[in-house]
């Protein structure tokens, strides 16, 4: 690789500047290889505030940013019933993508992103951001290995304090533009079960219910089916007092163990009559998030947000033409979950087995191993 190579920059817009995206800024401008040359935001207030205080270039929308700035990537973290005009935008002028979850409220439309990215060669990666997590790393290592035998049943579940009221909902609240708690958090453990156990054959037994929102759902709970009588359970509420933030958490159960894991800690099982893998042993096993998660660059709220967006540039800046992760046919593949479930849920047939959608092999060696001593 050539020094020009080393040295280059990445040119990188951000696109909405509340919760999410004023993460996503301030790592942006930490991470090497990469130059901020816009931000864009609806609020006139804020791109003041940004562009006094970080001397960031400013616009009111995604085409003046392109016109002006001439960003290589865009990271997106607008209410999701904009992702999918944005994207588009982006794609159809050869710009990278990096789209905060879930893709677009459409599988149709998520899937025609998928192609056109594909066809242009970018580099599209959506913010699943558990895929970035130490512990859910390692149990997708250990599935890959067969420790558990033949998983027989999985529980994927999501909890928070989101709404907890009937008054001051926000856009997340409303189906129309965030879907409801069913695009905004259960996606989450959807989209571990697509990582670990692939395409269902089937969902039943939805059940979405309203606790305090208005116009859509705040607890969400389905059965989906696979081959060999697997099964998997969500349990999904983000109406619960209960929880001082998001908790996503998965279990498995198979013939040889049993895998318990959420961001801070993975309890492993192992039978034995197991393979028992290094650094394990029969019986339990208890790990940390702290024992598996390797040094990111920079930190903020979590390794995993940064990891993912050093991924996401890492694949821009060495000339790759998809995401290293948590592309755009895997998020695609979420949707169309998400809507056979919203289907079932209103007493819809549900056709079987649900189609699975392309998706890349994850590259193995940046993340997902327990580091060094």
């Amino acid at each position: 690789m050539s020094d020009e190579t080393v040295s280059r920059r990445v040119r990188v817009g951000v696109i909405g500047v509340g919760k999410m995206g004023l993460s996503h800024l301030a790592i942006v401008r930490a991470l090497t290889h990469v130059e901020l040359v816009g931000v864009v935001d609806s609020t006139d207030y804020l791109l003041d505030v940004l562009s006094k205080y970080t001397g960031a270039a400013t616009f009111s929308t995604i085409e003046k940013m392109i016109e002006t700035a001439r960003p290589e990537a865009i990271v997106i973290a607008t209410p999701t019933g904009s992702h999918a005009s944005l994207v588009r935008t982006a794609l159809e002028h050869g710009i990278h993508v990096f789209c905060e979850k879930p893709l677009t409220l459409s599988s149709t439309e998520s899937r025609d992103l998928a192609r056109l990215a594909a066809e242009r060669g970018l580099v599209a990666q959506v913010g699943y951001h558990n895929r970035f997590i130490a512990t859910f790393q390692e149990v997708k290592r250990l599935l890959d290995d067969n420790v558990l035998g033949r998983v027989t049943h999985a529980l994927a579940e999501a909890y928070g304090p989101v709404v907890l009221k009937a008054k001051g909902s926000t856009w997340r609240s409303k189906r129309a533009t965030g879907g409801g708690c069913l695009y905004d958090y259960a996606a989450h453990p959807l989209d571990l079960v697509h990582w670990y156990l692939g395409a269902p054959q089937g969902v039943r037994g939805s059940v979405l219910n309203s606790i305090f929102s208005a116009d859509t759902d705040d607890e969400v709970y389905a059965t989906l089916d696979y081959a060999d009588g697997l099964s998997v359970q969500l349990s999904v509420n983000w109406s619960d007092e209960s929880y001082r933030k998001m908790s996503t958490s998965i279990t498995i159960s198979g013939t040889r163990g049993r895998i318990i894991a959420d961001r801070q800690e993975l309890r492993v099982y192992l039978r034995d009559d197991a393979e028992i893998p290094e650094g394990y042993r029969a019986g339990w096993n208890i790990f940390y998030t702290t024992d598996l998660t390797e040094q990111v660059s920079f930190y903020l709220r979590g390794e995993e947000y940064s990891a993912q967006l050093e991924s996401f540039i890492a694949a821009v800046h060495a000339g790759e033409t998809e995401a290293r992760q948590n592309g755009f046919s895997s998020a695609a593949h979420t949707d169309l979950v998400i809507e056979q479930i919203m289907r079932d849920a209103a007493g819809e047939t549900v056709a079987a087995p649900i189609t699975a959608l392309p998706t890349t092999a994850p590259k193995r060696g940046m993340f997902g191993r327990r580091k060094s001593a």
